[in-house]
């Protein structure tokens, strides 16, 4: 029988699980508001849907399902439109993944968090991320792994493409740690739970290597050739409302239950790493 993956809201971090998944012969359906990404998506093996739309007859071959949109102020959008086409195909599935945010966690002062810490969100979005997260686990028989994503970087997007626009900067907050992830890490992780489910199970998905901001910019800097950008403080920064709330909070996230519940060994365990693939792979383009 083939598998079917219904990713709903398919975007950077699901189109590296279907990369995976459509050359095992899995058929992913992929929806998006976008039409002009039709094209995109079937060039990647992807059948795209335009959201919102009517789940009920895609759920009756569904077998997995991945959901990557966020919460807006009213909630889950996904569940806002089809929790009831969801909840009547929850027990004809093998395996949900929720993607959410190590934002969940708050601030921890650079202090080191794991899934058994509480949830403390620092910002609106991350209580928002709580409450999804929330949300989908209530579903009744809804097979539901939680995945609390750092900060996601891989092919195009990351620090590189900043310093040659000359927009990057180093900015600098006291004890300000973040944790991060290669995309082809999130990809490894979410097939592997699906090859192992455990529902109701929450997973941190991260690199072994929290470091400051600002090292990961100078760094870059460096394997380009580039001096590196000034150093700014963080209260003089240029920063978008978005950009500034990722350093309302700082914590280093561990990522040992993917490695001993999913025997995950991870790709890219450091920056420097994801940073020298990036480039090699730029450089063969």
């Amino acid at each position: 029988m083939t598998k079917t993956l219904l990713s709903l809201g398919h975007g950077f971090s699901a189109q590296a699980l279907a990369d995976r998944l459509v050359p095992q012969g899995w058929r992913v359906v992929g929806t998006t508001r976008k039409p002009d990404k039709f094209a995109q998506l079937q060039a990647q093996g992807v059948s795209p849907m335009l959201w919102p739309c009517d789940l009920s007859e895609i759920l009756k071959d569904t077998t997995h399902i991945l959901t990557s949109a966020g919460p807006d102020a009213e909630g889950d959008p996904i569940l806002r439109t089809a929790l009831g086409e969801v909840t009547k195909a929850a027990s004809g599935l093998e395996w949900v993944g929720y993607l959410s945010t190590t934002g969940v966690y708050g601030d921890h002062d650079g202090g080191w968090v794991d899934e058994t810490a509480e949830t403390d969100p620092a910002t609106q979005r991350g209580q928002r991320r709580v409450l999804a997260e929330q949300e989908w686990l209530a579903i009744p028989n809804l097979p539901v792994h939680v995945f609390r994503l750092a900060g996601i970087y891989g092919p195009g997007r990351g620090p590189f493409a900043k310093l040659r626009r000359g927009v990057a900067q180093r900015v600098i907050k006291k004890n300000q740690i973040f944790s991060r992830i290669h995309v082809d890490d999130i990809a490894q992780v979410l097939e592997a739970s699906i090859h192992a489910p455990n529902p109701g199970r929450v997973y941190n998905v991260c690199d072994d290597d929290p470091q400051p901001p600002e090292v990961v910019i100078e760094y870059a800097a460096k394997l380009l050739g580039m001096p590196p950008p000034p150093e700014v403080p963080f209260e003089e920064a240029d920063m978008s409302p978005m950009a500034r709330s990722f350093y309302s909070d700082s914590k280093r996230v561990r990522n040992d239950r993917i490695k001993t519940e999913l025997g995950i060994r991870l790709k890219y365990p450091d920056f420097k790493s994801a940073l020298h693939a990036m480039l090699e792979q730029e450089r063969n383009l």
